[in-house]
């Protein structure tokens, strides 16, 4: 299924016109989204209700008695403040999950590196362990735009492309990087959404759970080719997996 069919079959059984929900943790993030806006909804209703009912009820001339004040006012001040502090804190617990916690060790590694104006993808191969890289080795033109060290024996199975794929319902532990400025790595299918800061590396992860092509966009104003930089995410089968990864480690092999 492509991404237009994916997106177009979402948008029909969902009324919320929500991107399509491709990933493990995504339920509980949309869960939390409409919370969020059933609970605006309801105070806009609330307060356009009290609104309407001082224009049309008139105020007596002595107000409220002071022993009614901490009703009228702070009670409902300390409601408010709780329910917010309550809705920032599980949304803290949401992010910190896919960003903060550590990935299950079985979790497929891929380094994300982010460049005016491409996102690239590394592998580390059959040994399962990155080659080191380093800007003196970046050389897009080369075969090698991530800089990857030829002298480090982890260094020869590794690969790059300019595609993510991944199989489905495994976790994936990725290493955003960045090498001029901040990009922002964003599949809205997945809801993912995390800057790749230069000189940083910031871990991410999480489960695909639904073959498909999905969009990788830049959410940042990366410079005047912003517009273009952009990737797909494709999500394929366990055992189309296996295939695709032993294709290009066999490619990869000296």
């Amino acid at each position: 299924m492509t991404h237009r069919s994916i997106h177009h079959a979402a948008l029909l059984a969902n009324p919320w016109n929500l991107p399509a929900n491709a990933s493990a943790h995504g339920p509980a993030l949309d869960h939390h989204l409409l919370l969020n806006l059933w609970i605006a909804l309801a105070l806009l209703t609330l307060a356009h209700l009290i609104l309407l009912i001082g224009i049309l009820v008139r105020r007596r001339d002595a107000g409220p008695a002071p022993s009614a004040v901490w009703r009228i006012e702070y009670l409902p001040l300390a409601a408010l403040a709780i329910l917010f502090a309550a809705l920032t804190v599980r949304a803290e617990r949401l992010w910190a999950d896919a960003r903060y916690t550590g990935a299950d060790p079985a979790a497929l590694q891929v380094e994300v590196t982010g460049m005016q104006f491409a996102w690239y993808f590394h592998y580390p191969g059959s040994d399962a362990t990155f080659g080191t890289t380093a800007p003196q080795f970046v050389a897009p033109g080369e075969g090698n735009p991530v800089g990857i060290d030829p002298t480090d024996p982890h260094s020869p199975d590794d690969f790059v492309t300019s595609e993510l794929v991944l199989p489905a319902n495994r976790e994936v532990d990725l290493r955003l990087r960045a090498q001029d400025v901040i990009h922002g790595f964003s599949i809205p299918e997945m809801r993912l959404k995390q800057n790749a800061i230069p000189g940083q590396t910031v871990h991410i992860h999480f489960t695909p759970t639904i073959p498909g092509t999905y969009a990788i966009l830049c959410t940042q104003l990366c410079g005047t080719g912003h517009f273009r930089m952009n990737a797909n995410l494709r999500v394929l089968s366990p055992a189309d997996f296996i295939t695709w990864l032993a294709s290009k480690q066999k490619a990869a092999t000296p």
